[in-house]
């Protein structure tokens, strides 16, 4: 069976932070031995709450991804994972919309409102309470509504963190594990 895991940045928060940089570890001894680390640039500034920005900063990192990607055959490959924080959350499921990846199935890092304009078929997502950059309630009704399960992490912030390293750790820990048994258990055979 060939498989591919695909991670999809948020814009300062690179394929080697730890929740991508672990997923990815934990994917590959899943077999996922093959992956590609999306990379993006954009400088135009803080686009939080800015639409304009947001929807410049979107078409930008999109156009970046489709290049990255266009050697991709798709159809190769029997199970496609796409793991997102932030802003990528919205790229892949775009992406995964617009080339009729329906049966990708998606990890949601701190995924943005504007992510579930491109529902995913088939996810989990991970939230903190404290991220400013987006309404908890909302996050949490657009997960429920898409049937997209949700772990809420209670003060943690855009990184899914929060003032306390042990607790990080111990939050790391439990991502990670719900991140593997989703993948393990929704793998194509």
């Amino acid at each position: 069976m060939s498989k591919i895991a695909v991670y999809f940045p948020g814009i300062g928060y690179h394929c080697d932070k730890p929740l991508l940089y672990y997923s990815r570890k934990a994917a590959c001894e899943l077999g996922y031995q093959d992956y590609r680390n999306i990379s993006y640039t954009y400088s135009a500034g803080n686009i939080r709450g800015n639409d304009k920005k947001m929807k410049e900063a979107y078409e930008a990192l999109l156009s970046q991804t489709e290049a990255q990607l266009a050697d991709m055959a798709w159809p190769e490959y029997d199970d496609v994972l796409f793991v997102s924080k932030s802003i990528g959350t919205i790229i892949a499921a775009s992406y995964a919309a617009k080339h009729g990846l329906k049966s990708a199935r998606h990890i949601l890092y701190t995924p943005l409102a504007q992510t579930y304009l491109f529902p995913p078929e088939e996810g989990i997502a991970f939230f903190g309470t404290a991220d400013p950059w987006s309404d908890t309630d909302e996050i949490i009704r657009l997960s429920h509504a898409n049937h997209i399960p949700l772990t809420v992490y209670e003060g943690c912030n855009h990184s899914l963190e929060c003032g306390d390293t042990l607790k990080n750790i111990d939050n790391l820990k439990d991502i990670l594990r719900r991140t593997i048994a989703f993948t393990a258990q929704n793998s194509n055979p």
